[in-house]
């Protein structure tokens, strides 16, 4: 038997176990479920004969060398801050590693060691990072391959609900980290280059800069653009594009509607509020408007906000129950965000029949023979269920395909990479296709940068 040691059985590794205890029999394989959470580990392998399921400490360093010791491969779906440990001891025991999260510092510099020892350790191979490489380097190469150059690149991606569970007027709900949704824009400057100029955009005014997007069958969306839109600009060979955006999608009015709580200081992660644990959401809304001897809370906030009292806008902070004084904070030594988080949570979360959405489209300028044109790039992908999320299929199914990639000997360039070269994205974006992971990509004239439809 073949062992793989899963570390991490949260949500993004339902889909993942699933796929390979379906594949053990015929591969021969054997999987080790390791969590802090025995139970949980427990009910991802679902009493199959070919999974185990452990308590497991990563900081139990014993523990950790003798599993990653036993194991062929190594899938770490830990929190991105704790892969490395795990990396360390796949160098010293000369086992691969993968993981969806983004290529850290930390984890880059193992890369000649991990080249030494011919060991692959394959990062970014989720959704986001992850499946949008891949569907972008498979254009972006066809491109090259028939003598285009590339001049505009512009890549989206967003987790949102399923038209049929989209039933509030933020057109929206959490299908993955709450925190990470607060929180998202902050820590810089989103960059860009557009039309061959540098672009920034700080963190007050990101959600008042965006882009519309038409998706055939699920209509209009708009877009965000992301804090560094240039990180893979060398990555993908795309240094000369005169254009490289990188954005994340939400329903058209979302942006506009979070911008209140970016506005009013809802979204700050930088202090603690005192007393937080005692206050009710209505008092919190309070904290940041000024005072007045007579005028209630919505009418100062309507005031500080320039709403009227039939704005859409308005109603978007109705529907969150901002104002009931009944109800408590209940954090203690919380900050802003934290506690915005907690009134979200009440109204955002998917309810057991919700289903998820996944969003990605691409879009890719080039020129040939002296023509400009352009092909754009769509998938959407909708979940099964609460377990089987659109954003567990996408996220843990690419982790799932590489794994056994390497395991058969078909992905073979050693190093600390990211799915960017054929012989990894080729198998794996036409087995996704299987699962009705599919980009419908459509070629068309250049239109490049229109003002009408950005407001870049």
């Amino acid at each position: 038997m073949r062992n793989i040691l899963i570390i991490g059985a949260g949500r993004s590794a339902s889909s993942l176990i699933q796929y390979l205890l379906n594949k053990s029999e015929a591969e021969n394989l054997h999987l080790t479920i390791g969590d802090l959470s025995l139970e949980l580990a427990q009910r991802k392998t679902n009493h199959h004969k070919n999974a185990t399921a452990i308590a497991f400490d990563i900081f139990n360093k014993t523990q950790r060398k003798i599993e990653i010791e036993k194991a062929d491969i190594v899938i770490s779906m830990l929190p991105a801050h704790m892969h490395i440990e795990v990396a360390k001891d796949c160098i010293t025991y000369k086992k691969h590693m993968v993981t969806a999260s983004y290529v850290s510092d930390a984890m880059q510099e193992l890369d000649a060691e991990a080249k030494a020892n011919n060991l692959i350790f394959m990062n970014e191979i989720g959704l986001d990072p992850g499946i949008d490489h891949m569907s972008a380097m498979k254009v972006i190469d066809e491109i090259r391959d028939k003598g285009g150059k590339v001049i505009l690149f512009e890549s989206f991606c967003g987790g949102l609900v399923a038209p049929e569970s989209d039933t509030n007027l933020w057109n929206y709900k959490f299908t993955w980290a709450p925190r990470n949704v607060v929180l998202a824009g902050q820590g810089g400057a989103a960059k860009f280059i557009q039309e061959g100029t540098y672009k920034y955009i700080p963190y007050h005014k990101l959600f008042r800069r965006t882009e519309f997007l038409e998706v055939e069958g699920y209509g209009r969306f708009e877009a965000y653009a992301n804090r560094d839109s240039l990180k893979y600009r060398s990555v993908y060979g795309l240094d000369e594009a005169l254009t490289l955006y990188r954005g994340t999608i939400r329903r058209v009015g979302y942006s506009k509607a979070w911008n209140m709580f970016v506005q009013l200081g809802m979204t700050d992660d930088s202090y603690k509020i005192d007393n937080s644990e005692n206050i009710s959401y209505r008092e919190f809304v309070n904290l940041f408007l000024p005072y007045h001897p007579t005028d209630s809370v919505e009418i100062k906030l309507r005031l500080q906000l320039g709403l009227e009292q039939d704005d859409i806008m308005w109603d978007k902070l109705l529907e969150l129950d901002l104002f009931n004084k009944n109800k408590i904070v209940g954090l203690k030594d919380a900050s802003p965000a934290q506690i915005l988080e907690k009134i979200l949570t009440d109204s955002w979360t998917l309810e057991e029949h919700d289903k998820d959405m996944i969003v990605m489209y691409h879009k890719f300028g080039y020129e040939i023979n002296g023509i400009q044109k352009q092909i754009d790039s769509k998938m959407v992908c909708i979940g099964d269920d609460q377990t089987y999320t659109a954003m567990a299929k996408t996220v843990g199914l690419p982790v799932a395909m590489a794994t056994l990639q390497i395991l058969n000997g078909n992905i073979k360039t050693p190093g600390v990479q990211l799915p960017i070269n054929k012989e990894v994205y080729l198998p794996i974006l036409n087995e996704l296709e299987t699962f009705g992971i599919h980009f419908k990509e459509t070629e068309m004239p250049y239109v490049g940068y229109n003002p009408d439809h950005m407001s870049l």
